[in-house]
């Protein structure tokens, strides 16, 4: 294996001609730079350049190895710069998590100030139940995710750590026809005979739809259960149940749908921040760092209460 400093000395010989100048330009002495190409002339299986009154040149096997010595250094050079632009935050990949309704358009609007800020930034997307963006953290497969406390609750994860972004309202999806919506405030107790539509929570957990219910006084009379909220908003077109949803999704509900608020200040969900942390991570990356910034900072990533 050949060693970088050598190949770097053969290039300089090469391109200054001379051993003498070579080393002048990297400070050597002559006769240092004398026995090193005689080492690697040796290592290389022959001579590498052809001695001439005046200085030196190239041979035939100094020609092969001098054009593979400046594509190593090149390389190496370029992997330099990559990995300053990593540290610096300007460049490499930053693979980022969000949960559905995150997606509609708070993450993508900060990705997208992210994009214009940072061209050079390749920018993964991974979309994901939060509990599956925490793990994933933990893991070193994701370097920031933004997640939720809905349905039921955001558990702890060793080697996460989280910060809350917003506050988010769960507001009631209605179809335009339905006898309530023209209400601005609807009370949660004229929703007790209608069905509802809601994901399968995890472990059984209460969610925050039964624990409203019961503060209101009832249990919800049937629960349909949808995952995905092109489902729940297909469902509730058909005239075939209610859903929560949050106020981060409100652009995405179909134009023959109304939003309306509830009358319970309980009915909203928090979202967070989650970053990697603890002695076996490395830390957040500064690209990390930045979108962090830009979800927190810019008020015109918000949703509008």
């Amino acid at each position: 294996m050949f060693d970088v400093d050598t190949l770097r000395l053969l290039v300089t010989v090469a391109d200054t001609g001379s051993f003498t100048q070579a080393a002048t330009a990297l400070n050597y002495t002559q006769p240092a730079v004398s026995r090193r190409i005689a080492a690697l002339e040796k290592q290389a299986g022959g001579p590498l350049f052809e001695r001439l009154p005046r200085g030196v040149r190239l041979g035939p096997a100094g020609q092969v190895l001098y054009q593979h010595a400046v594509d190593v250094l090149e390389r190496l050079s370029q992997a330099a710069r990559d990995l300053a632009a990593v540290h610096a935050g300007h460049g490499g990949t930053l693979r980022v998590g969000a949960f559905s309704t995150a997606n509609v358009s708070l993450v993508p609007a900060a990705l997208r100030a992210l994009r214009q800020a940072r061209p050079q930034i390749d920018i993964v997307a991974v979309e994901g139940r939060s509990a599956l963006l925490m793990q994933r953290l933990a893991d070193g497969e994701l370097d920031l995710a933004v997640v939720s406390d809905y349905p039921c609750g955001l558990a702890s994860v060793d080697g996460v750590t989280t910060d809350v972004l917003l506050e988010d309202d769960l507001l009631v999806v209605l179809p335009r026809e339905h006898r309530l919506a023209s209400a601005e405030v609807i009370d949660l107790g004229d929703l007790r005979e209608e069905t509802w539509l809601q994901d399968a929570p995890a472990g059984g957990h209460p969610t925050r739809l039964t624990d409203a219910c019961a503060r209101a006084g009832f249990q919800p009379r049937k629960i349909i259960r949808i995952a995905e909220w092109t489902g729940k908003f297909g469902h509730v077109a058909a005239g075939l149940g209610v859903a929560l949803v949050p106020s981060l999704a409100a652009w995405a509900v179909p134009a023959d749908l109304v939003l309306r608020r509830l009358d319970d200040p309980a009915l909203r969900r928090t979202v967070h921040i989650a970053l990697p942390a603890g002695p076996l991570s490395a830390g957040p990356l500064p690209a990390a760092l930045t979108l962090r910034d830009l979800l927190r900072d810019a008020p015109s990533l918000r949703p509008s209460s």
